[in-house]
């Protein structure tokens, strides 16, 4: 089976499902996830921020896929 990387639908989707359904594609816990992308836009590592609009309207929904 081919691994995707869509956006989580439910109650594993807390804003857009995006840090979700990276964690899931990864095999890791979507709290660290969330934990880490929040660091790295407290740091200013990057531009987290913009490259999470960018996934949510890039990444389909976990069904549509």
């Amino acid at each position: 089976m081919e691994k995707k990387l869509t956006r989580t639908i439910g109650s594993e989707k807390m804003l857009f499902g995006v840090c979700g359904g990276v964690a899931k594609y990864l095999g890791l816990d979507a709290t660290l996830i969330r934990i880490l992308w929040t660091i790295f836009t407290i740091l200013g590592i990057g531009t987290p921020i913009l490259i999470y609009i960018i996934m949510v309207f890039i990444m389909p929904k976990e069904g549509i896929a």
